[in-house]
């Protein structure tokens, strides 16, 4: 049967299926005591008219904009851009719109998102902090539903989704030790932070050394304050400046580790058999480089799928007073190119997977 052009209402539908508007809203809105033989029929004219909801009067009526914001440091980063993607994808799927802020890893801006004009545009708010901490627990007690992504401020007023940080570098570290590396060097390590995803990492890497029955070397630590590709490229190329004897390293995101590679490539080191290198993000470019990294995928679409999820479900139920979750991530390493060599297949291996 052809469809209706033009805009089709839920009265053309409902007289299509014989039977009332309400009905057809109670069929729209999941209602569960409808007999099955009547839900048949009005989802058989729904299809057959071609009719869609009107998302904006939906939301109107329920008080809602049918918008949530995204506020995460910096788009320019990779794993923000594609983990923004990701959760516009996972929003679109569940009929909302994705206003995203960026805050340059200021502190004062990650303030002002949790007060500023546009939280009065949105329903609710996924929040990607830098530079917060323990100390602005306060800050997050908002009027308003909210999750917390990344590893700032655990235990705070909010839904928190965050990555196995520790245990996936662990997980990096040991990859490197089934090759048969001994010397890893790291990129990325931040001096006195004890809050981050630096420091977390940095905890992994010396565990999986110690677990192993090898010491730190501190003279295997790279410093970067940004993770961009030119710092990793500027870390790398002093710790080979240093002498330091390596034959791996550790990029603590995947920016970083393609800077490190760019470096290795300009002095002429061969990856991996000379020094391997992995990195952290699964960012999609590390599956076109040459060769193709490493990385730890730290569950970027659970992230942003639970993050979407648990903020629809505040947004639902706002006077709910069900305890606030703490999601962790599932991760695994995708070895590839720069760690296995001509060994690695087309393919990239999942190598190892979390819980």
């Amino acid at each position: 049967m052809s469809r209706r052009t033009g805009a089709v209402t839920m009265h053309d539908v409902a007289a299509r299926a014989g039977v009332s508007i309400k009905t057809v809203s109670n069929v729209l809105n999941g209602y569960q005591y409808i007999r099955p033989a009547t839900k048949e029929k009005v989802e058989t004219a729904i299809a057959d008219l071609g009719y869609q909801v009107n998302l904006t009067a939906r939301n109107l009526r329920r008080g809602r904009t049918g918008l949530i914001g995204l506020a995460v440091p910096e788009l320019s980063l990779p794993y923000f851009a594609e983990l923004a993607d990701s959760v516009i994808r996972a929003a679109e799927a569940r009929g909302l719109t994705v206003l995203i802020e960026q805050t340059g890893s200021v502190r004062e801006r990650e303030l002002e998102v949790l007060t500023g004009q546009r939280r009065h545009l949105t329903d609710g708010l996924i929040f990607s902090p830098l530079e917060l901490g323990p100390q602005d627990v306060d800050a997050l007690d908002v009027d308003y539903p909210m999750v917390l992504l990344g590893e700032r401020i655990f235990g705070g007023p909010a839904d928190h989704v965050t990555m196995s940080n520790v245990d996936g570098a662990k997980a990096a570290v040991r990859h490197l030790l089934d090759q048969g590396r001994r010397r890893i060097a790291v990129v990325g390590a931040h001096e006195g932070e004890t809050v981050g995803s630096a420091a977390l990492r940095m905890q992994g890497y010396r565990e999986a050394l110690e677990d192993a029955g090898l010491g730190v070397d501190p003279a295997l630590i790279g410093e970067a304050g940004l993770w961009h590709r030119a710092t990793g490229a500027e870390a790398m190329h002093r710790l080979l400046d240093s002498g330091v004897e390596l034959d791996a390293v550790f990029g603590l995101n995947d920016a970083l580790a393609l800077g490190a590679l760019h470096a290795l490539h300009a002095r002429r080191i061969d990856v991996p058999e000379q020094i391997a290198v992995i990195g952290w993000d699964d960012i999609e470019e590390t599956a076109y480089s040459s060769p193709t990294l490493s990385t730890v995928s730290p569950g970027r679409e659970q992230i942003a799928r639970t993050a979407v999820d648990l903020l629809l479900a505040r947004i639902d139920d706002p006077d709910s007073d069900r305890p606030y979750e703490r999601v962790i991530a599932d991760f695994t390493i995708v070895g590839r190119e720069s760690t296995l060599g001509d060994a690695a297949p087309e393919v990239a291996p999942l190598v190892a997977v979390a819980r």
